[in-house]
């Protein structure tokens, strides 16, 4: 049910309270999410231990900036679902609760009396969102899964690096903050449905499953070519040019997502004979010979810096970028007006920079209410407000 939120939020969520049973990353980054939305979120740890992700390093006078990359806006509790002190504590929650969002593997909360089922007989309005590596269904469904595992098994790592080199992992957990993001989106649908329904439900995100979701048209390129795609380093499958490219003194991206748009690049890198180029004519026909394209491009980038390169692209309306590294990005004065940079505290006060909610929603941004919790930070007061002394 809807119920006030202590904290001072206005985002479009406020007013839903969330019950986060999650640990380390996929369920965290879902519930992050909804945090910065305005909803109240209520994280719920094991005593004595927390979060799995307080463990990760790298730490700040001993807090994990991991954990605080991804629990700013919460309030946590400690309790144990094996007491029967601490259930009581938990069901009483739900009592008060919009959503409920684990991440074990299936059958643990069945384990623990908490199947879903039983809880929307109990608590109808309830909505309850699982995420796990694959499911809560299917022949893998009991089997544990980690970031790496559900790249590999999805498909991801075989599109993800050089042509002929090793196996490469995509450089952010992928696997988990898509499922995050699927999950939050899933779960806001359910409170949507509730709305017309009056009634909850079983949100089931498999980290797996949205691997496969992000293929994009890997699937039907493979159909169409007859052929199983493979690495192809950084440039588009499909459309060329459209890659990173060498100047003088650096990379540079171009895409030149349309015929109109090659036309144009070439004249402005004064290369007007690759216009008329027979093996250019067409999208398809670069696509055909990219290699020798490429080459023709970055023979003339050469001449120049990145920086003057930039220039003239940007000057003529050709899609661009800088190849940045975490530095440049962090210092970089769009990022920086669209305030995807904010700054966390450890216990101690130092500051941590981490990535900020790209999602805004009218004049709401992300509002830094709360610090990432310290464990059982907020026992008393989310005790006091379910009416327990």
């Amino acid at each position: 049910m809807r119920t006030p939120v202590s904290h001072s939020s206005k985002g479009p969520l406020d007013g839903y309270t969330i019950i986060d049973l999650t640990r380390v990353l996929a369920g965290p980054y879902c519930t992050l999410l909804l945090a910065d939305l305005g909803a109240r979120v209520i994280k719920v740890e094991q005593p004595g231990v927390g979060d799995d992700a307080r463990h990760i390093g790298p730490f700040v006078e001993g807090d994990s900036a991991y954990f605080m990359s991804v629990n700013r806006n919460k309030e946590s509790i400690a309790l144990d679902l094996k007491s029967a002190d601490d259930r009581q504590i938990f069901e009483s929650l739900l009592q008060t609760a919009d959503v409920l969002v684990e991440n074990f593997r299936p059958g643990t909360m069945e384990k623990l009396g908490y199947v879903w089922e039983a809880l929307h007989e109990r608590l109808p309005r309830l909505v309850y969102t699982s995420v796990s590596g694959f499911g809560q269904t299917g022949p893998y469904s009991k089997r544990p899964a980690y970031d790496m595992v559900v790249q590999a098994m999805g498909g991801i790592m075989s599109l993800t690096g050089q042509p002929g080199a090793l196996p490469t992992r995509v450089g952010v957990s992928i696997g988990d903050l898509a499922a995050g993001l699927y999950a939050a989106v899933g779960t806001q649908a359910a409170l949507l449905q509730r709305e017309r329904t009056g009634f909850g439900d079983r949100v089931d995100v498999a980290m797996l499953d949205c691997q496969v979701a992000l293929l994009e048209n890997a699937i039907s390129r493979m159909q169409v070519d007859g052929r199983v795609p493979g690495p192809l380093g950084s440039r588009h499958p499909s459309i060329t040019p459209f890659d990173v490219f060498r100047a003088r003194d650096g990379w540079l991206v171009i895409a030149a997502g349309n015929d109109a748009v090659f036309r144009k690049l070439c004249a402005v890198l004064g290369l007007h004979g690759l216009i008329e180029d027979p093996r250019f004519l067409t999208n398809h026909l670069r696509c055909l010979h990219h290699e020798a394209l490429k080459a023709l491009i970055e023979r003339q980038l050469n001449s120049a810096p990145c920086a003057d390169w930039q220039e003239v692209l940007m000057s003529n309306d050709i899609p661009t970028g800088p190849y940045n590294d975490l530095a440049a990005v962090c210092n970089d004065p769009q990022i920086q007006s669209r305030q995807m940079l904010i700054q966390v505290q450890a216990r101690n006060g130092q500051s941590l920079t981490v990535a900020g909610s790209p999602v805004h929603v009218g004049a709401h941004r992300t509002p830094l209410v709360r610090q990432p919790p310290q464990l059982d930070q907020d026992r008393q007061a989310i005790l006091a407000s379910i009416g327990i002394s």
